[in-house]
């Protein structure tokens, strides 16, 4: 069932409000960003996302494709969330689940989690190890 969840970054310069339903999965990829963030993201369409206040904190990084652009705070370097295009999907945002102030620890427990092999460009299938991610 979709919630409205309000998140933060670190320093709560940033906050926002996301309209996500965890029934329909969370994502953990091993890509180079991903991996070295351990970054837990959940997928909402464009819409589905209202920064509240702060905007002016934010500031962007790019990297390889520049598919995605990904939005950290400037005062406490905390990502709660990127903005990315593709064709199939439109635009779409992924939330940093780890951001939202008001996620109770069950409600993350019980969503399901899909990986991906983005290490390799396979983003279709999830990598032999899983473990660390």
């Amino acid at each position: 069932m979709k919630k409205t969840y309000h998140g933060s970054c670190h320093c709560s310069s940033v906050r926002f409000e996301a309209d996500l339903d965890l029934d329909q999965g969370t994502s953990k990829c091993n890509c180079s960003f991903c991996a070295k963030t351990r970054f837990w993201k959940a997928f909402i369409d464009e819409n589905a996302l209202r920064v509240t206040s702060g905007s002016n904190y934010l500031t962007e990084y790019q990297f390889g494709s520049r598919t995605i652009v990904h939005f950290f705070c400037r005062t406490c370097g905390v990502k709660p969330f990127g903005r990315g295009e593709t064709p199939d999907l439109g635009v779409f945002y992924a939330i940093n689940v780890a951001c939202l102030d008001d996620l109770t620890p069950d409600e993350l427990l019980n969503a399901p989690v899909d990986y991906q092999d983005g290490k390799h460009d396979h983003w279709e299938r999830q990598p032999a190890e899983i473990r660390h991610l």
